[in-house]
């Protein structure tokens, strides 16, 4: 099982759907999606494995730091820098034994995470909701 880490800032601005007129409300749906996917769910085949989301983790920072966090999602608010505290948290899980999904596009930050975390993009989870949630190919 594992533990699914978001980058929110990169994940809700993948999509061109008016995110920048109200990042905290765009972070606030994408928080939603989130929780209604509940736990354990699937994403699919990553590398050579399947894996199973067995907590989501996401990292918040700037106007969408102070947004509520639903029921099955961990937030971590980001005091300054997004991708540091992101980068943080995959140590620590790392350093605790769990095995660690980053959704991010940031080449930089993807460079910055610990040997053997996965990484997928920002598009690969929102097709994943999409299906969840009935939008997308089954």
């Amino acid at each position: 099982m594992t533990v699914l880490l978001v980058d929110a800032a990169n994940v809700v601005g993948a999509r061109p759907d008016g995110w920048w007129r109200d990042r905290a409300g765009a972070t606030e749906r994408l928080l939603a999606r989130l929780a209604r996917a509940g736990l354990p769910f699937d994403v699919g085949e990553v590398g050579v494995d399947e894996v199973v989301v067995e907590e989501v983790v996401v990292v918040v920072e700037g106007a969408a730091r102070g947004v509520p966090a639903p029921d099955g999602v961990r937030l971590v608010r980001a005091p300054g820098s997004g991708d540091d505290a992101l980068a943080a948290e995959a140590a620590a899980l790392a350093a605790a034994g769990r095995r660690v999904l980053a959704v991010t596009a940031d080449r930089g930050l993807r460079a910055r995470l610990p040997e053997g975390t996965e990484v997928t993009g920002p598009g690969r989870l929102l097709a994943v909701l999409d299906r969840m949630a009935g939008n997308g190919p089954g």
